[in-house]
């Protein structure tokens, strides 16, 4: 019997998957002042175990004004770098599983309280909250507090922090690095026309709106190990007319590739509340076929991929050369497990684990280290 496509390895850059299922960023809004805490020890410690081939850290923000909300993790002071090297020396401890970092700047879409609050966004006066940026001055939603349109001051300062975040993460260790440039934050603000309406060498045409997130793409690449790989997560469209387009998306994504990003993320949405979005099962993955047959990186899919037969179809049929999941792991920690065991492939688990698996199943299983 041939190993499912979803089990077969992959070289990302120098780095070697053991199998095409990464874990996607998941932000947990539980961290203090930037800094992780015991949860993110508890949280990924779990996600390490899943027999998955990359773990993604949540959106971690290179600036203090960065972060989606006061309790996000950043990694733009000693203080946060710090707490992040023990959560990844307690992780590492009983995992060997390779670890991404998402970094990121959420742009306008900053200031806001915990979702689970449900208190929205601040103004800058409030004691959680602070003055929100972006490529022009054109708030997320009607009636926010409008973010300040960057000067070359400010696009200086954030790629200055997306570089300073790179080299921390590579003193940590950290196998790869995501560039944020999806979901309506500040990368993806000015890859759009309905949140760039700059006239300056950043704004009007795609190549000026894609200006400021390759230089960020040519930032880090330089500063983080030439062996290690850079990767770019993107918006295949903003689902609203007058917005960011696939076409474009197509074309931005040839362009980060010739800027040597490793591979692509395909998501979708997040720029505008006038969104038109159907969710169904793999509604995002047309995007990221559409984007693989143009590029010659991995592209990974992303959105509602549940169901193990469903990963394997993506990955077996070229739609995708890996799928992200994300909701579906916080659900079910040890997807991976059954999804080899439904499948007939193999993971790697513990061997405090080995004993777990169904005698029917377990072929499934190899242990860590054999």
């Amino acid at each position: 019997m041939s190993k499912p496509a979803l089990f077969t390895p992959l070289r990302l850059r120098n780095l070697d998957l053991a199998n095409r299922i990464v874990i996607a960023p998941m932000c947990q809004y539980s961290a203090v002042d930037g800094c992780m805490t015991d949860w993110h020890i508890s949280h990924l410690g779990a996600l390490a175990q899943s027999g998955a081939g990359l773990l993604t850290i949540e959106a971690t923000a290179v600036v203090p004004e960065g972060r989606i909300t006061y309790a996000d993790v950043g990694l733009y002071n000693d203080r946060a770098e710090a707490a992040m090297a023990k959560t990844l020396d307690s992780v590492r401890k009983w995992s060997d599983m390779p670890i991404a970092i998402q970094l990121a700047h959420a742009g306008r879409k900053a200031s806001t309280d915990a979702p689970w609050l449900g208190r929205g966004p601040f103004a800058p006066d409030h004691p959680n909250g602070w003055q929100t940026e972006a490529p022009s001055a054109i708030p997320y939603d009607t009636g926010a507090h409008p973010p300040v349109a960057l000067d070359a001051d400010g696009l200086k300062r954030v790629r200055d922090g997306f570089v300073d975040a790179a080299r921390r993460a590579a003193r940590l260790g950290i196998d790869a690095v995501q560039i944020h440039a999806a979901h309506g934050y500040l990368l993806h603000t000015f890859l759009s026309p309905l949140a760039n309406q700059r006239t300056d060498a950043y704004g009007g045409s795609l190549e000026n709106r894609a200006r400021f997130p390759l230089e960020v793409l040519d930032a880090v690449r330089a500063v983080f190990p030439a062996d290690r790989a850079v990767t770019v997560r993107i918006s295949a469209t903003d689902w609203v007319e007058g917005g960011f387009t696939l076409d474009e998306a197509i074309a931005v994504s040839q362009m980060l590739e010739a800027h040597g990003a490793d591979a692509i993320n395909v998501s979708t949405g997040g720029l505008h509340p006038a969104q038109a979005i159907t969710p169904a099962p793999g509604y995002q993955v047309p995007h990221a076929r559409a984007i693989k047959a143009a590029v010659n990186i991995p592209v990974v899919a992303v959105g509602l991929i549940t169901e193990p037969t469903h990963a394997e179809a993506i990955i077996a049929n070229g739609e995708a050369d890996l799928i992200g999941i994300a909701r579906t792991v916080i659900y079910n920690p040890r997807w991976p497990w059954h999804a080899a065991a439904a499948l007939g492939g193999q993971v790697s688990a513990a061997p405090q684990y080995m004993r777990c698996m169904p005698s029917v199943q377990r072929n499934a299983f190899v242990q860590r280290g054999a």
